[in-house]
């Protein structure tokens, strides 16, 4: 599994500063990090651009043109609680039923989770092939998975990111990585499989 190393010494100057100081650093550097690791691993890569929706940005690969599928980088932003209902319409839409498109043991996962303010708003752009244990939280992995997600919901304006680690052309993500800035400004940062063995 991929080591996320890459954050170590990312805080160590932050001394005094303040959590918005620290949100806004994260917002700036983060997106570099984030591409220029996925450029070192992923060949073709096609253009990379953000698009925003809602508090959420999300680093897109286009390879399209290349003939591949496009996929998610990273998405990230600052948790904002969705106060409405979810409105599962084109989720349910997204590639027809779950079950006869993936099987049994995946569901259509959300990058950022509508509780925290991920959301489908016209665009699939947040949602992915998620093992249904972790997306769920069933699993071991998928409890530590949920436990941050609920972190982010129930201390809103927490920075926080959910990056897709690749390892094959799909827009599959064989790792999933949920990363927050916690109240005491250190990162917590875990990788989850996504993958079933």
């Amino acid at each position: 599994m991929e080591n996320p190393d890459i954050y170590e010494n990312l805080l160590q100057d932050a001394g005094d500063a303040s959590t918005e100081e620290i949100n806004s650093f994260l917002k700036i550097e983060l997106p570099w990090l984030w591409s220029d690791h996925y450029r070192g691993y992923c060949k073709p890569f096609g253009d990379i651009c953000i698009v925003q929706i809602g508090a959420f940005e999300y680093i897109m690969d286009d390879r399209s043109l290349l003939g591949y599928e496009s996929r998610i980088i990273t998405a990230f932003g600052v948790s904002l609680p969705n106060k409405t209902k979810r409105d599962d319409y084109r989720l349910r839409g997204w590639v027809g039923k779950t079950n006869e498109r993936f099987g049994d043991k995946w569901d259509k996962g959300h990058f950022i989770a509508h509780t925290v303010g991920g959301a489908i708003d016209h665009a699939e752009l947040n949602v992915f092939k998620q093992l249904r244990s972790l997306n769920r939280g069933w699993s071991a992995e998928g409890k530590v998975f949920r436990k941050m997600e609920n972190y982010c919901k129930v201390n809103p304006g927490t920075f926080c990111f959910h990056r897709a680690i690749y390892d094959d052309q799909t827009a599959n993500p064989a790792i999933c990585e949920f990363g927050l800035l916690t109240k005491e400004k250190t990162l917590w940062v875990n990788q989850f499989s996504n993958v079933i063995y």
